[in-house]
């Protein structure tokens, strides 16, 4: 009884701390398992790339730039979870548009099922030409 009690606190604990992407009906999973929807556009994942990105171009590019436009969303590829792939991945581009006027592609992947055990969702990004650490490879070949 008590490992039963423990384990439904620990999952949620786990389902209010995660990180979750917030997802619209759209955009949910079936229940045959098919993608219905892409989360590429999503309004909470584009926030949070720009306020990052603002982030680390202040403390690590020593930079003003900031993200002040981005359109030509698109999803490029998308791997769903199976038995072989315990995490969806679901991998964008867009164009964005910087302070400093020029256009730069941005390239984004959404992992589903890789927060903290197994809940919640990651998102990497990559702004080519703004990676000078080649962090995600060159010309972002991580998350392409």
């Amino acid at each position: 009884m008590t490992g039963r009690l423990t384990r439904s606190a620990l999952l949620s604990i786990a389902l209010l701390a995660s990180p979750m992407v917030p997802t619209t009906a759209a955009e949910q999973v079936s229940a045959t398992g098919a993608y219905s929807g892409s989360g590429c556009g999503h309004a909470d994942v584009l926030g949070f790339i720009r306020s990052n990105f603002q982030y680390k171009a202040e403390n690590y590019l020593r930079s003003d730039i900031t993200i002040a436009d981005v359109f030509d969303i698109r999803q490029k590829r998308l791997e769903l979870r199976d038995e072989t792939r315990p995490v969806e991945r679901e991998y964008c581009r867009a164009t964005v548009l910087t302070s400093d006027g020029r256009k730069r592609p941005l390239w984004y992947l959404i992992e589903r099922g890789w927060g903290f055990a197994g809940f919640g969702s990651n998102i990497e990004y990559c702004l080519s030409g703004l990676d000078p650490w080649y962090v995600h490879g060159a010309q972002c070949a991580s998350v392409r």
